[in-house]
């Protein structure tokens, strides 16, 4: 069996402009349904990664909770480190949004707790799969998973490196080394986003074309990164990979609105996004993935 996991990082509008101090909007909550129920279309199950002003947002809560608890999709946690609470001033000398790996552990603690406690009280149910704001994981990190019994995480983007990408101490981690299958981490189920290297030669500058002889372009299962014919390629690859049982998609809940992001900036470019999610989904399901929350992907590991 082959599965088709869906991954939104849940989270308020817009983020890529975020600065300190910024008043964080979660209007697209209301662009929420159409994807979801898209996804129900094709018996395809989303697990909405939810960060704090998600969580506290009640159009998204009264609308997701009854779909979870009907087993139509999953809500994991997500955590962004600069606008969930408690609050805690850090010395920035990078310039970037702080990575949750740079408070002390008390305060990534109470952090992860603030929001883990809210998705509890307001889905009624505890979360177990996570993914890092910013993808940014290390050691403390895991062990802070471990003991909030977060079962699996989908941080992992094998063949990136995020080390140009500043928090307000330190950069982020370079993943272009790790197994981009999933695999355990003790007890907990790692699970990275889709990825893999193609030589796209024929894309782009003749600079470009010639670079790509020798250094291979990194698609993603991520519709903002990469065209349909990329995606569809990609999908085609990893089906006929014998060690790999599963593609993950991702995509940001204010992917889903005009504006929400620098990608899609109109209501054309998000009937666009559609169009391509509609044949994307249709073609992964020729290739015979069935659809799976990041629990029923863990469930078929753990009983191994």
């Amino acid at each position: 069996m082959k599965y088709f996991i869906i991954t939104i990082d849940t989270e308020g509008d817009n983020l890529w402009q975020y600065h300190s101090g910024d008043n964080v909007t979660t209007e697209n909550s209301l662009y929420i349904p159409r994807f979801q129920e898209l996804c129900e279309q094709f018996d395809f199950k989303p697990v909405w990664l939810t960060n704090y002003e998600m969580a506290c947002d009640q159009r998204y809560v009264e609308y997701i909770r009854p779909k979870a608890e009907r087993g139509l999709c999953e809500i994991g946690i997500h955590i962004h480190a600069w606008n969930n609470p408690p609050y805690y001033p850090l010395v920035n000398t990078l310039g970037g949004n702080p990575f949750l790996i740079e408070y002390p552990i008390d305060i990534m603690r109470e952090k992860f707790r603030k929001t883990y406690e809210l998705i509890t009280s307001n889905f009624g149910s505890q979360p177990i799969s996570h993914r890092a704001g910013r993808w940014v994981m290390n050691d403390s990190y895991f062990s802070l998973l471990k003991d909030f019994n977060i079962k699996i995480d989908c941080s992992y983007t094998p063949y990136i490196s995020w080390e140009k990408t500043p928090g307000a101490t330190v950069i982020g981690p370079n993943y272009s080394f790790v197994d981009r299958n999933a695999h355990f981490i003790g007890n907990l189920l790692e699970v990275p986003v889709t990825i893999r290297k193609f030589h796209l030669s024929k894309r782009g500058s003749w600079k470009h074309k010639l670079k790509t002889l020798f250094i291979s372009d990194k698609v993603w299962l991520r519709p903002s990164s990469s065209s349909l014919s990329e995606m569809m390629r990609l999908c085609e690859r990893v089906a006929k990979e014998p060690k790999t049982d599963y593609i993950e998609f991702m995509i940001h809940s204010s992917e889903l609105m005009p504006y929400g992001s620098p990608y899609f900036k109109s209501p054309i470019s998000i009937e666009q996004l559609y169009s391509t999610l509609i044949a994307l989904f249709e073609y992964i399901s020729s290739l015979g993935y069935q659809g799976a929350t990041l629990q029923d992907y863990y469930n078929t590991k753990s009983s191994l």
